[in-house]
């Protein structure tokens, strides 16, 4: 056929590569199978999980994840880490496939080490993204069937200038880095437009925000995603589930306890006005 001839029958429709949108093919054809995707029936059982969140405040930046994961209108779990350590300098926020996610975590974690130990020196920061794009592409038939979607937050100090930055990616492995802030999974929509509402309107932006500012607002966040989202786990006040929530600064990496989230949620959000 001629340029601009070509034409792919899908399930009684027609693409045309001119003018047809790739992803949509790709919600169509099964690149591993071949076969449509209307016939390609989901895993039972596969788990997703969501919401995941990170932004700039005074010390450096905080990550911060919920703790439910579920699969359809069923939860499976509600103890879900999402906020996973690769390194003393780096963090991997997951949304999606857990499963998928943490084999990421150790494929990533083992290639930042192999590295160390044969050239004697830390990989660059864009090395380490670019790693993690690989990964995600690699990953890209089990996203396109609906079974292994992995769509992450990355957040890595730079080895040369100290500084902490955060990258989010796309199925497709491309990446872009968030300036303020980040989010992703399903109650992410309230939470980016809260944080765009704050950076740009509040008395002061968020990288102004003390350490414990920035923890209170991040229950806040995770709390006003867990009311429109049922995807997002809250907290259980006869069974308390903290969210992960971890820090990254320019010279230290710090977990959260449970003891200052429990404290500062009990003072701070479940105060009524």
């Amino acid at each position: 056929m001629g340029a601009g001839k070509l034409r792919i029958d899908l399930d009684g429709g027609v693409f045309h590569p001119n003018t047809g949108y790739f992803p949509d093919l790709l919600r169509k054809v099964s690149p591993v199978q071949g076969v449509a995707r209307s016939e390609c029936a989901p895993i039972p059982g596969a788990s997703h999980g969501t919401t995941i969140l990170a932004f700039h405040f005074q010390d450096g930046v905080l990550v911060a994840g919920d703790r439910r994961a579920t699969a359809s209108n069923r939860i499976m779990s509600n103890r879900v880490d999402k906020v996973l350590e690769i390194d003393d300098s780096a963090l991997l926020a997951i949304s999606g496939s857990p499963a998928m996610a943490l084999e990421m975590a150790r494929v990533l974690d083992h290639s930042l080490k192999y590295y160390r130990r044969s050239q004697l020196t830390e990989i660059s920061l864009e090395g380490k993204v670019r790693i993690l794009a690989q990964l995600l592409k690699e990953n890209l038939p089990m996203a396109v069937e609906g079974i292994g979607a992995v769509v992450p937050l990355f957040v890595a100090r730079d080895p040369e200038s100290r500084i902490v930055r955060i990258y989010f990616y796309d199925i497709l492995g491309a990446h872009f880095e968030g300036v303020e802030f980040s989010v992703g999974g399903s109650g992410s929509p309230e939470v980016q437009g809260i944080l765009r509402y704050l950076d740009r309107w509040s008395p002061r932006p968020l990288r102004e925000m003390s350490r414990e500012e920035a923890i209170i607002l991040a229950l806040r966040l995770l709390e006003t995603a867990s009311y429109f989202d049922s995807a997002t786990g809250g907290v259980d006040s006869q069974d308390p589930i903290w969210p992960v929530m971890k820090i990254l600064t320019s010279g230290t990496l710090e977990t959260v306890d449970e003891a200052t989230l429990s404290a500062i949620y009990r003072n701070e959000v479940m105060r009524v006005r």
